[in-house]
């Protein structure tokens, strides 16, 4: 390992300093190109307030860029040499440009740097989550528009209960993501304050121009106490995990579905193929094995929320247990982000067999709306329930395409109004 940037090397335990560092500085793969842009930032601030001259800072942004090509190259590997990323700029800085180098870190902390580091990242993949909201809600609308007409059972307690279609069942989810969609904008704009300038908590005794670097940065605004930056970490990356979860949560429930309507006991939907694996052992075997894993990927999150939940018993101020916190969020959020990228090809590669939905659907499946019709001639509801049941065995399947199109109030099968959502889903 390089020379640790508090020193004092030589008497630290090797074993210990292994335990303490852990798996930081391949974690900070992730972080270091955010750790980069930040740095720079710092060194623009730095020169504005005359710590720098301007041909330091010129040299140190240069600098920070060629580290920056060579990592994303291969040419610089981030690895067991370094204790974290931190330490590997500021030696590469070092010994890229002397003693100039060692100027960097003035007026700043390891706990500010990676909190800066962080939230840049965390903006970063929850657009890249926006996006995808956004694209897998498109998917669904189009295969609801597609379906608006399509007939299949609807089910509660997963028995058998009223007559519904493709339509209302892809435009659930497409409102899902639509939700999804604002509350990772919501999410975002929270995020969107910049820590950096708070060094270790306290401040630091420099006119440090806090505005202009968060301006250079793109923040909106400053997250202003420096206790309070050190307080929220975690929870901040907590809200960008919950965030993502909701999205992970409709897609559990979207592969559930699919794992029972695709096995041959329904047989109403057929997964791509190039979705589908085979077994090792059993050559009639098609394996619905990605859309099981992506059903499990909102374990993976929760599993992590509960990582960060649990460091979170702390007084204020910085404590060495908040490095525990990037392992979580990056498995997290990077697991979660593959698993969202494959749904919209997936929605829109569904095939849909139209016959086995349409003989699925029971003639007494049209209870419900018998029984609304009788109230709405007059007869309290209670009774026209208790008429309908005493024959449902007489029940015709005659009506069974009227029962679609007569379901009008809003959001049902006959008045979807997937135009709507559209228009919400463009506003956003």
């Amino acid at each position: 390992m390089t020379e640790l940037l508090w020193g004092d090397s030589a008497r630290v335990d090797a074993e210990a300093m292994a335990y303490m560092a852990g798996e930081d500085v391949e974690l900070d793969r992730q972080l270091f190109c955010f750790d980069l842009r930040a740095s720079q930032a710092h060194a623009y601030g730095l020169q504005q307030i005359g710590v720098l001259q301007a041909e330091e800072y010129q040299a140190l942004s240069d600098a920070l860029e060629q580290l920056k090509s060579a990592f994303e190259s291969g040419a610089f590997v981030l690895d067991r040499r370094f204790e974290d990323g931190h330490s590997a700029i500021e030696w590469y800085l070092t010994e890229t440009l002397g003693d100039l180098g060692a100027k960097i870190h003035t007026g700043r902390s390891r706990n500010d740097q990676v909190q800066a580091a962080v939230r840049l990242y965390l903006q970063d993949r929850l657009s890249k989550l926006a996006e995808l909201n956004r694209e897998i809600a498109s998917a669904f609308l189009a295969q609801a528009q597609r379906g608006r007409e399509q007939l299949m059972p609807g089910y509660t307690h997963l028995q058998a209960a009223v007559p519904s279609t493709v339509g209302l069942w892809m435009a659930a989810f497409a409102e899902a993501f639509i939700d999804n969609l604002e509350l990772t904008q919501q999410t975002c704009a929270w995020l969107d304050c910049c820590p950096l300038g708070t060094a270790a908590g306290y401040g630091v005794n420099l006119p440090l121009e806090r505005d202009a670097v968060s301006e250079q940065l793109g923040f909106s605004r400053l997250q202003l106490n420096p206790m309070y930056v050190q307080n929220s970490r975690g929870k901040f990356e907590i809200q960008a995990l919950q965030c993502i979860h909701q999205s992970l949560l409709d897609t559990r429930r979207f592969a559930w579905d699919i794992s029972l309507f695709t096995n041959p006991s329904f047989a109403f939907v057929e997964i791509p193929a190039e979705f589908r694996t085979g077994s090792s052992i059993m050559p009639n075997k098609s394996n619905p094995d990605l859309v099981e894993l992506m059903r499990a990927a909102a374990a993976v999150v929760q599993g992590g929320l509960m990582e960060l939940f649990s460091t979170q018993s702390l007084p204020s101020g910085y404590h060495r247990d908040l490095q525990l916190t990037k392992a979580p969020l990056i498995r997290a959020m990077e697991h979660g982000l593959a698993t969202l990228r494959l749904l919209p090809r997936l929605v829109s590669g569904l095939a849909f067999h139209r016959e086995n939905m349409q003989d699925a659907v029971e003639p007494e499946m049209l209870a419900t709306d018998l029984a609304l019709k009788k109230a709405a001639d007059g007869m309290p509801f209670r009774q026209a329930y208790r008429e309908v049941k005493a024959q449902l065995q007489h029940i015709g399947a005659s009506e069974l395409a009227g029962s679609i199109k007569n379901r009008i109030s809003a959001g049902a099968c006959g008045n979807l109004q997937l135009s709507r959502l559209r228009q919400r889903l463009e506003r956003l």
